[in-house]
């Protein structure tokens, strides 16, 4: 497309400003631009900036209350880790692993963001929080994977394989590709770890215009975790599934120190309960906790954020004295493949836009770049729970918050959701089961330490004890090294130790 063509394109839909420095750009700079734009199809990109601009308006008049039209999930459609007999957990435990044996399972990770609370200049995946072995959040589920086949087959005399689809964008593809072969893929085969890029839209200003990010360049964002379903189709990601026989998919947040990748009791309880779309949630930890909430409005599963629902409604409580609307949403999902491909090819275009405003960096009138110090744009994202609405059978699974969730999302100096918190909650873990598999610990001058079975979230372990995913997927078959041994804090147990 010529610069006249372009030119006339977008002074069509009041978006000629984007090409308000072209006389300063070089020929290089030129051309990438012109690459660029000619991406853009004009209609939806109008049809974008009069949504962005439009949403925002509504955002903050909007009263539209849910209270009066929401309901609990029902409780026959409720699995619960806490609530469940020993005799039904292993049953939906033994039905994963069978699935995940006859390689009908696959995972996939959710990590197009680019982790700017964080503050680093890299994907979260790469993050390491600190612990005594170093390894990154990448590498943890990397191993975890590998165990998850590991145990699959030795309970089914198996070679099975369970496929690993990242979903990058832009910011993060290059440079997640890299750390994976830098890192020899951590162990697993490079053909069974498919990279694919989803979309980005263009930042808008409150008046609908276009922020130009740089003299050359409009300022881009990923679409939001909701943007899957067009990436699916964008890379053909399902065609890939058909040919593995992949049937079942575990969807989830990189930033997770703790998730169970592949899920066997999950995977289980979702298959035996004929489900097509499942959600993870754990107990809301007081009513004004500011998490989603999975529950039903006017007959339909969705996920209600925590601004939505008004306070007397948060605090309401069952006849037990739990909260009626305590199912914490932890973007943590289950998907047949026939339901991914069918919102895919069906829905993927009814999906809500949800509105963020951002501190978009961008060039002013006279040229300059400048970083905002409060809000000045909008980037318009799709969540990946907004597709519950057309499940058919949909179903929840109550898992133990501090046995597997903890994300990383903020730089440390804040109290929830940092490196600091995540490191303690996995390190707590490993300890108990350590505990639990009949060790105990001493210091290095063997000394004992006084065991402690019941840990708060903001307290660490008395003993440092980490455990390699290539040893225990989850707490098993600790006890035969464990057991009745002293054990010197701090502990590594890697898998090339057992």
């Amino acid at each position: 497309m010529s610069f006249e063509e372009t030119k006339s394109k977008l002074e069509s839909i009041g978006q000629a400003h984007i090409l308000q420095y072209w006389s300063e750009l070089s020929s290089d700079e030129k051309e990438t631009f012109l690459t660029e734009l000619s991406q853009l199809e004009p209609g939806e990109l109008k049809e974008h900036c009069r949504c962005a601009a439009d949403a925002a308006k509504s955002q903050s008049t909007s009263e539209d209350l849910l209270d009066h039209r929401m309901e609990p999930v029902p409780l026959e459609f409720i699995g619960s880790v806490r609530k469940t007999d020993e005799k039904t957990l292993t049953s939906w435990d033994n039905e994963g692993f069978l699935q995940i044996s006859k390689n009908k399972v696959a995972v996939l990770l959710l990590a197009g963001g680019q982790g700017t609370r964080l503050g680093v200049p890299y994907p979260k995946g790469m993050y390491s929080v600190g612990l005594p072995s170093g390894k990154t959040l990448y590498q943890i589920q990397a191993e975890r994977i590998q165990k998850v086949q590991q145990l699959a087959n030795q309970k089914h005399n198996s070679k099975c394989t369970v496929p690993w689809y990242i979903m990058t964008s832009e910011f993060t593809l290059e440079p997640t590709e890299k750390f994976f072969k830098e890192n020899n893929f951590f162990g697993l085969n490079p053909s069974d770890v498919i990279m694919f890029e989803q979309r980005m839209i263009p930042a808008v200003s409150f008046d609908g215009k276009i922020i130009l990010e740089k003299k050359g360049k409009i300022a881009m964002a990923p679409d939001g975790n909701g943007g899957l379903y067009q990436a699916l189709v964008d890379n053909n990601v399902i065609e890939d599934m058909e040919k593995r026989g992949v049937e079942y998919l575990h969807v989830y947040c990189v930033d997770n120190i703790l998730v169970k990748m592949a899920d066997p009791a999950f995977i289980g309880f979702c298959v035996q309960k004929g489900a097509e779309c499942g959600a993870k949630v754990v107990e809301k930890a007081y009513p004004a906790e500011p998490v989603g909430v999975v529950c039903r409005v006017d007959g339909v599963y969705q996920v209600v954020e925590y601004s939505e629902i008004q306070p007397e409604t948060a605090e309401l409580r069952g006849p037990g004295g739990e909260l009626l609307y305590s199912a914490g949403n932890i973007c943590n999902h289950f998907f047949t493949r026939d339901f991914l491909k069918n919102i895919a090819e069906n829905c993927r275009g009814r999906l809500k836009q949800h509105v963020a405003l951002k501190k978009v960096p961008f060039v002013d009138d006279e040229g300059n770049q400048v970083k905002p110090t409060k809000a000045n744009g909008i980037k318009m994202e799709k969540f990946v729970f907004d597709v519950f609405q057309f499940s058919r059978k949909f179903v929840a699974f109550e898992v133990l918050r501090e046995e597997e969730f903890s994300p990383l999302k903020n730089a440390d100096g804040v109290p929830l959701d940092t490196p600091t918190t995540a490191r303690r909650s996995l390190l707590a873990q490993h300890y108990r089961w350590a505990l639990a598999a009949g060790g105990s610990f001493v210091n290095s001058s063997r000394e004992p330490i006084p065991p402690k079975h019941s840990l708060t979230r903001d307290e660490d372990p008395p003993a440092v004890c980490e455990i390699s995913p290539l040893v225990s997927y989850f707490g098993e078959g600790l006890g035969s090294m464990l057991k009745g041994k002293d054990l010197t804090s701090p502990l590594v147990l890697e898998g090339n130790m057992v």
